[in-house]
């Protein structure tokens, strides 16, 4: 496999670490749930995407690129930790951002701002199209622009998570741990796409489930055959001669609320839940929904005393304070 041969760029340091929750085992009372802290990578606040920039700003600097571009919402984990890399890389970052500047930027945005990059405001119906014009209009100025997709999620970005399930193996086996599943959340594909493929190189057995936070994603739609689209690029990248099929996918729609980026009472109980009983911040939009799902399941029965369940952390505490006034009442 060809994965220490490829473009990289260090980012963090890995691997990063397995917790094993045990307060909020006993509450729930089984199964054992144990938490991978990919909210701990030390770049711009920690979180996920860091995994994935590590190979799209290796081929950036390969391509001699001087300007990374990305596009997200005015939340976006991806774009913080795209603007706080680019700045590690020494690269200018221009942010395609929906939504409506506010009056005092908070939570990722105002990380966006810290970290110098140039944002443009623009609708949600937009914002892909804008996307490629900003780059557009960059290279017409004489700029190298190197354009990331949302949330990273493309074949190259993808073998950041493959890279993280072998990591996630090689660990279970150092700490004797069984995970029966693996849950986390899903969204723009490339993390899922990583790990499903990740999972059969490194021959983890278990459930790999995906819990969506996007509705877009809801039904039997465009998601599957975009997971399988990027992990089949990503194997190929990698000189794999796995390939995965839309029935390799595990997804759980059952928790979209009001949609992306609309947190209400399910995601608010579970930051409240880990908060209290571990010590441990969730994001509003992607791991609360992902790990209040996750409880759900629980209460519901679908995971029995003696399993094990590992809940992959990807990130998005800065969100939080975008949602502070939801936070300190009865």
């Amino acid at each position: 496999m060809k994965l220490d041969n490829l473009p990289r760029f260090h980012l963090a340091e890995f691997p990063t670490p397995i917790h094993y929750l045990e307060t909020l085992t006993k509450k729930y009372q089984g199964p054992a749930v144990y938490m991978k802290r990919d909210d701990l990578t030390s770049l711009g606040m920690g979180g996920n995407k860091t995994r994935k920039l590590e190979f799209l700003i290796g081929e950036a600097l390969e391509q001699k690129k001087d300007t990374l571009v990305t596009a997200g919402g005015i939340q976006s984990n991806h774009c913080r930790l795209t603007a706080a890399a680019a700045r590690k890389a020494g690269l200018d970052c221009h942010l395609v951002l929906n939504g409506t500047p506010p009056e005092i930027p908070n939570g990722n945005l105002l990380l966006d701002t810290l970290f110098g990059a140039k944002i443009h405001f623009c609708d949600r119906a937009e914002r892909d199209e804008r996307l490629f014009q900003v780059g557009g209009e960059l290279e017409e100025k004489g700029k190298k622009p190197y354009v990331i997709p949302v949330g990273g999620s493309n074949s190259i970005g993808s073998v950041g998570y493959v890279d993280a399930m072998l990591e996630l193996v090689n660990q279970m086996d150092d700490l004797s741990i069984t995970a029966d599943s693996i849950v986390f959340a899903t969204s723009s594909g490339g993390t899922q796409a990583g790990l499903a493929l990740g999972a059969k190189i490194g021959g983890f057995k278990g459930d790999v489930l995906g819990i969506s936070i996007d509705q877009v994603q809801a039904g039997p739609g465009p998601f599957p055959p975009v997971l399988t689209e990027i992990a089949n690029g990503a194997a190929a990248r990698l000189g794999s001669d796995i390939r995965l099929t839309e029935s390799d996918f595990s997804l759980n729609y059952d928790y979209l609320g009001a949609g992306y980026a609309m947190p209400g009472e399910l995601e608010f109980n579970a930051i409240q839940d880990l908060a209290l009983h571990e010590g441990i911040l969730l994001g509003p939009v992607y791991t609360a929904r992902a790990m209040g799902g996750m409880l759900d399941l629980i209460k519901k029965g679908n995971f029995t005393k003696d399993q094990t369940v590992l809940f992959w952390h990807t990130g998005g505490t800065p969100e939080l304070f975008a949602w502070a006034d939801k936070f300190g009442q009865d």
